[in-house]
């Protein structure tokens, strides 16, 4: 742009701005994120604050956007429907409540509720039945799309009254079409199926899906709609905005149960902490939200306020940071995981996304980036959830360069040029098979086994891992628990230099630290053990329960080693079949190898996979090696009953849900196993106690449909402390 006049910059803004209502408001699709036209509004804003003579009546910040199109009928609304502004942070959601405060002379009640992430639409019933639905359009003309509204299950085509809440003669009821998370994981499931692209985020979808020609599309979609307030109405007036949800839920439409009308600011402020923490949580919410809406409670207030020429000033909305935006794609590469797994991940010009700059996102294997078509140069949808990892969702087709070349992933092994095969025919992954060599896998696997969920040995991050295999101190895991001094003065990452009178390099104390903590490290829990030997699908979960099951590496060896036979078939290389006598010790041998088998199988938590998993890892002679070397140096591979702790949950089953304040997940487990009882994941008729906490979800539900024992966090200890009876069950 050469000219970079306030009216020219003012004019671009707001080209930018209406095609990409435009293009969201024709199809669900839109070059921008929700996050990047946010932005472009607020520069137009403050753009327009600092030179007051560019604000025009069709400026984008005067009205709402969007417009009716041509394929839809144009009809007005009886009311105008209005826009929210937009707080993006704590402090202008203070002086939004300052100026409320300022304007009404009261510190009036605020009702909050999740702001569903959908498409705004507004329902017109005369005498009860659904007359008209039209789509907001630009806050004054929308189309008309009744004909898919109707295939929406939510929306009632006649409403029903009460003596409270008559009917009344009209009103307009508004709300959100919104598509729900499962649902829009089903479909974006059958375009994979029938290999079409897949959609981006569910707002879209359920846009797009609402404007379709044909309502029998509409309604495979299965859409669903939230109401959230009140237009032109004749017969019904209320006091207050939840008297209105009150009204509007007895006419048997649709309202969130995520309302609450709380006292003061600081309230607001938990609530907005509370779905900021929960909002992937499918237990709380079973769709996308991007924000919370706060409005003054007070219907005699809110007229008070009034409204901006697209707002209302009685209501603001609080966004999150944005988890979707969109950023050039650099590159696509790959790296090599411990289990010989080659992970794509893409390279990205740097974005902030969701609180945090990212640079490198998740493309977890060859297929998915095939079946999204994401190549690099393109401008890709990037979603960070949370702490989540952040994943490229695809590419925006509109901003693709012409003649961009399909990404080639590689046919060999990044670190050691092997080349890479799959696990079984069919397989989405691709692997290096050069599992013992493998410089990435042995190094991936080195840093596993110092790694908090392993044998958690401190001062042995990702950097030192690295140093001490790079300096020739290991070779592979199994030479960690032999590192001493000299192995380490190897390593420079290890040592100083001399001071005066040393004779040679010194070790830090760092150095120091590490041996005092492998020394201690090589007696943890037998399960710490089995997670650290990299075993397929042998995660904590699995690893308790085999451990809790055998009790030492011996036993499960020898089961193992029995079982191997049912799986190999090789049960005595040496027997002379012609033998009837020897017949029937293969045929004995073959049964006890099955039993075997079997019995690894049936451990809860275990099952087929698993057992197999673990049979196949014994049978290479290197992972045997590893386990030999630490057994020579002194690691225990046995679970020692600590008799200090009482037995109070000798052959009990509890499950343990939601949040508790004196325990985290893992040490509700240990606390239960140590006492002899069973920390399982799921309800069952066989659980004997649920232990409900914050936020508990379906399993408490379930708890109480099977009709277990529930207890509270304090019963939870008073159980650990005396068993069953110490909680009213009896002599325990």
């Amino acid at each position: 742009m050469t000219d970079e006049s306030p009216a020219s910059l003012h004019a671009e803004l707001s080209a930018q701005i209406e095609a990409a209502s435009d293009a969201y408001y024709r199809d669900g699709s839109s070059p921008l994120t929700d996050a990047d036209y946010d932005a472009l509004l607020r520069r137009l804003g403050d753009l327009e604050d600092q030179y007051p003579e560019l604000v025009k009546p069709d400026s984008p910040t005067q009205r709402v956007m969007g417009k009716a199109f041509t394929d839809f009928a144009a009809v007005d609304h009886l009311q105008r429907m209005e826009s929210l502004d937009n707080a993006f942070s704590t402090e202008e959601l203070a002086g939004w409540y300052e100026r409320v405060v300022r304007d009404t002379g009261s510190r009036p009640a605020l009702l909050c509720e999740v702001k569903f992430d959908g498409l705004a639409i507004n329902l017109l019933y005369e005498d009860g039945r659904l007359v008209r639905a039209l789509t907001r359009g630009d806050g004054r003309t929308g189309e008309d799309v009744t004909p898919n509204v109707l295939t929406i299950a939510d929306v009632p085509h006649r409403l029903t009254g009460s003596s409270e809440h008559p009917v009344p003669r009209l009103i307009e009821v508004r709300g959100e079409v919104y598509l729900p998370t499962e649902r829009f994981e089903e479909i974006n499931a059958e375009q994979a199926a029938a290999g079409k692209p897949l959609y981006a985020n569910a707002r879209n979808t359920a846009a797009g899906s609402l404007r379709q020609k044909d309502p029998a599309i509409t309604a495979a979609r299965r859409l669903a709609m939230v109401c959230h307030g009140v237009g032109a109405r004749e017969g019904f007036e209320a006091v207050s905005q939840s008297q209105a949800y009150e009204a509007l839920a007895s006419w048997g439409l649709p309202i969130s149960d995520k309302v609450k009308v709380v006292a003061d600011l600081a309230a607001v402020e938990e609530f907005i902490g509370y779905f900021a923490e929960h909002r992937h949580d499918p237990a709380v919410l079973a769709h996308e939200i991007d924000g919370v809406v706060i409005k003054v409670d007070d219907v005699a207030l809110q007229r008070r306020l009034g409204s901006t020429s697209r707002a209302p000033r009685w209501a603001i909305a609080y966004k999150y940071p944005p988890e979707e935006v969109n950023t050039l794609l650099l590159a696509v590469e790959v790296n090599t995981g411990r289990t010989g797994r080659v992970t794509p991940f893409g390279v990205m010009e740097p974005v902030k996304v969701a609180g945090s700059t990212v640079e490198m996102a998740t493309l977890h294997n060859f297929h998915e980036v095939a079946r999204k078509d994401v190549r690099p140069g393109d401008t890709v949808v990037l979603r960070k959830a949370g702490d989540v990892i952040p994943e490229i969702l695809g590419p925006v087709l509109a901003l693709r360069p012409e003649g961009l070349p399909a990404w080639v992933p590689p046919t060999v092994c990044p670190s050691c040029g092997t080349e890479l095969v799959e696990q079984k025919a069919g397989d989405k992954d691709r692997r290096c098979p050069n599992h013992r060599a493998c410089p990435a896998q042995v190094t991936e696997r080195v840093n596993h086994v110092a790694g908090r969920g392993a044998f958690d040995i401190e001062g042995m991050g990702y950097e030192a891992c690295v140093a001490l295999l790079e300096s020739g101190a290991l070779r592979n895991e199994g030479d960690i628990f032999d590192l001493d001094e000299e192995k380490l003065r190897r390593t420079p990452l290890f040592t100083r230099a001399p001071k005066k009178g040393e004779d040679g390099p010194q070790l830090t104390a760092n150095a120091h630290k590490l041996l005092a903590n492998l020394e201690e490290r090589r007696t943890v829990p037998l399960w710490r053990v089995l997670v650290a030997l990299s075993i397929r699908h042998v995660g904590p979960s699995a690893a308790r329960a085999i451990a809790a099951e055998f009790g030492s590496m011996a036993a499960l060896r020898e089961v193992v080693r029995e079982a191997d036979a049912a799986v190999s078939g090789d049960v005595d290389p040496d027997a002379d079949e012609s033998s009837s006598d020897a017949g029937d010790a293969v045929a004995d041998a073959s049964a006890e190898a099955i039993r075997a088998r079997a019995r690894l199988a049936e451990v809860d938590g275990v099952g087929g996979v698993i057992a197999d998993a673990l049979i196949a890892w014994f049978r290479e002679p290197w992972h045997v090696e590893i386990v030999d070397a630490w057994l020579a140096a002194g690691v225990t591979m046995e679970d020692v009953r600590d008799d200090t702790v009482p037995r109070t949950l000798e052959g009990l089953t509890v499950v343990v849900t939601g949040s508790l304040q004196g325990f985290s997940r893992d040490s509700a487990k240990e606390a239960v196993i140590s006492r002899g009882g069973k920390a399982a994941g799921s309800v069952s008729k066989k659980t004997d106690y649920v232990v409900v906490g914050e936020n508990a979800g379906t399993k408490a539900d379930k708890a109480e449909e099977l009709g277990l024992r529930i207890l509270d966090e304090d019963g939870f200890a008073a159980l650990l402390a005396g068993g069953p009876a110490a909680v009213g069950d009896g002599e325990g």
